[in-house]
């Protein structure tokens, strides 16, 4: 079942039941932690709250994604079903290992009475190989999605702009594919000495999508304005 763009959109059972596995990963951020006993522990926690904070920034990023996706195209067929159930299950299964990693990046920069144990250095490969293989998967999954938008744009009922700007999200989202696989090369591939490298390779992720954003826009321009001259042409033609 499809809902065609710019159509009043409800909320789906789908949409609610994901926001609920969204709400739910969220939540085991949250008891992940148990709940201070002293003034030393609670200082330790608001801490460790600079982790939660990225924890949930990512969480709400993924979400406004989703979101997104659901709101523009309002999918709701088996495969699409599928898909987001896959992507869902991803997401549940990363909370943890997002919530060690971030714990393990600042607990040098902020004190903690508990801070998690420093890994050795192929300990950290093998981490953020894990991360970066989870990372992929959603975005692949995001890429699948809209691909799956744009192979339907008939049923749809997609303009050949509603279709351009489908490509271009599935485009921004294979660009985090990417990132996410050269973070896993560097783990997995570079040598040891090289592994503090692969979580810091996201930071890319900013001007990469930035330079992908700006040629895609310039080449949305150009179609537009494709589109506008040919009707234009064929208006005159019809008199």
């Amino acid at each position: 079942m499809v809902q065609t763009p710019g159509s009043r959109h409800e909320i789906s059972r789908l949409e609610a039941f994901s926001d609920a596995v969204f709400g739910f990963a969220l939540a085991l951020l949250v008891v992940s932690a148990n709940p201070p006993s002293s003034y030393a522990e609670l200082m330790d926690r608001m801490a460790g709250g600079v982790s939660f904070a990225c924890c949930f920034a990512l969480l709400v990023w993924i979400w406004y994604e989703h979101n997104s996706f659901f709101r523009r195209f309002g999918m709701r067929d088996g495969y699409t079903i599928l898909i987001n159930s896959v992507l869902l299950f991803v997401i549940l299964l990363y909370v943890y290992p997002l919530k060690f990693m971030f714990d393990s990046a600042f607990a040098r920069m902020l004190p903690r009475l508990s801070p998690p144990q420093p890994m050795r250095l192929y300990e950290l490969a093998n981490a953020s190989a894990v991360y970066a293989v989870g990372f992929i998967v959603i975005f692949s999954l995001f890429a699948l999605l809209y691909w799956r938008a744009y192979a339907n744009r008939a049923v749809l009922g997609l303009s050949e702009l509603d279709a351009f700007d489908a490509t271009s999200s599935m485009g921004h989202h294979l660009v985090s594919v990417a990132v996410g696989v050269l973070s896993f090369l560097v783990a997995a591939s570079a040598p040891l000495w090289l592994a503090p490298i692969a979580p810091m390779v996201y930071i890319v992720m900013g001007p990469f999508h930035y330079v992908y954003g700006l040629r895609r826009e310039w080449a949305r321009e150009a179609e537009a304005m494709q589109l506008a001259s040919g009707a234009l042409s064929a208006k005159s033609a019809s008199r």
